[in-house]
């Protein structure tokens, strides 16, 4: 789990479709850019699982919904 003061999370997002017997079942990949380390998800609700689990915390200290994204941009906003 990230550190309670980390505000800055960057992943790889890699989605894809499986056709399985009775359905299509979309299957994810998050890789860490920083460290190649990869994550597989079998469903979306993993993936989402798993990135409710890395941001709680983090959320609740990020302050009002609405303040700026350039705020908790590492870049400062800036390209």
């Amino acid at each position: 789990m990230p550190n309670i003061e980390q505000r800055y999370m960057a992943y790889l997002l890699r989605l894809w479709q499986v056709n399985t017997t009775e359905t299509a079942v979309w299957r994810a990949s998050l890789e860490d850019p920083h460290t190649g380390e990869q994550k597989g998800f079998a469903d979306l609700e993993s993936l989402f699982t798993f990135l409710k689990i890395q941001t709680a915390g983090v959320v609740e200290r990020a302050g009002p919904v609405g303040e700026s994204f350039s705020k908790f941009n590492p870049n400062g906003g800036k390209s």
